[in-house]
């Protein structure tokens, strides 16, 4: 099955598992013919077909509930419930088991073509040690949660510098187009704070990968201020459709609960919808916008952390013992193999739209 081929096929998969947004999902045809990084973000299906192709050894590892979709623009910050800021991974869509190996293979590969995007700045070598160096470092301690309090006082520097100015971040999110009709299941779900006033529900594009899928954002003032939900229609990570899978579960809220994890009170999943609060403080961070002064080094050795922290929620996976066993530049050589795959792909894709 070649890129155009699964392409069809995972969307008319997706189309029997939610009302798909075609507006968005051409806008996500489009965007992932924008860069190799790109297109690794807005094709997770696709990585799940070729990674036991071109990493066929480390598909042998031992499995974990992984992330999925994991690359270097999947974190981001929330408030947990003491009101916290906390960064970490902030999409499970995806999660699924899988061999922990994926996670840092494309962790890593997201790095690589990051750098190439001239997102971030730093070798190949020192993108998989650094990684490695945070996941190993995080397994042998027990994991902890990324609490920018009064530890990691760099990275919380970098997260309070792309917190979002609360006046340009409402606008955009008022400026969303009205949502002309809305499950009423959902309006349950969002969950506002009771005496709010002036709630309207906007439909929302955001990301890549979730492109297509329907997204809706409540709005309302309470207390004198803004506050927002925003909902997404929840699907089975794309390893159900690879493998032709067919009572396929999610596992979002399992992977949240199971992790080491500070966890954002406003999260919830119910099956069909992942509900999260929206702030100017509770969104993804884009490395692209990060400040330019900065150890891309330092950076790679948290998410590694934090990958870590993510999959000691599978305690019998043996992931430790396994990882200090491998030898040599195994991630790197892995990593380049893959980016090679993406760019191959992203050419074909590409050239598909001619």
């Amino acid at each position: 099955m070649n890129l155009i081929e699964a392409t069809r096929s995972y969307e008319a998969w997706l189309g029997r598992h939610t009302s798909v947004v075609r507006r968005d999902l051409q806008a996500k045809h489009e965007r992932i013919a924008e860069s190799p990084f790109v297109f690794l973000r807005g094709t997770h299906y696709r990585w799940v077909q070729l990674w036991p192709e071109v990493c066929a050894t480390l598909n042998e590892a031992p499995s974990v509930l992984a992330v999925g979709d994991l690359h270097v623009e999947n974190f981001g910050t929330w408030r947990d419930a003491e009101g916290r800021l906390v960064w970490g991974v902030n999409d499970l869509d995806e999660a699924a088991p899988f061999p922990y190996t994926s996670d840092l293979v494309r962790l890593a590969t997201s790095a690589v073509l990051a750098v190439r995007d001239r997102q971030m700045s730093v070798s190949v070598g020192r993108i998989c040690s650094s990684i490695l160096d945070g996941y190993v470092a995080s397994l042998e301690r027990g994991g902890r949660p990324l609490v920018l309090a009064e530890r990691h006082a760099w990275l919380r520097e970098i997260a309070l510098l792309e917190l979002k100015d609360p006046v340009p971040f409402w606008d955009k999110v008022a400026a969303n187009p009205p949502a002309s009709s809305v499950p009423g299941s959902l309006m349950r779900r969002l969950a506002l704070p009771r005496g709010c006033t002036d709630v309207r529900v906007l439909r929302r594009q955001a990301g890549v990968g979730s492109l297509g899928r329907p997204r809706f954002v409540a709005l309302a003032m309470f207390q004198g201020g803004l506050v927002a939900r925003e909902a997404k229609a929840m699907i089975p990570p794309a390893v159900a459709w690879a493998s032709g899978m067919r009572k396929a579960e999610t596992h979002v809220v399992e992977l949240s609960r199971r992790a080491v994890r500070a966890s954002d009170p406003y999260f919830n999943a119910d099956g069909r919808w992942t509900v999260r609060r929206l702030s100017p403080d509770c969104l993804k961070i884009e490395v692209g916008t990060l400040p330019g002064q900065r150890d891309d080094t330092k950076l790679l050795r948290a998410m590694g952390w934090e990958t870590a922290n993510l999959h000691l929620g599978s305690p019998r996976a043996q992931v430790g013992k396994d990882v200090k066993a491998r030898r040599g530049r195994w991630l790197e050589r892995a990593a380049m193999d893959m980016v090679d795959a993406i760019v191959d792909e992203h050419r074909a894709w590409r050239h598909s739209l001619r």
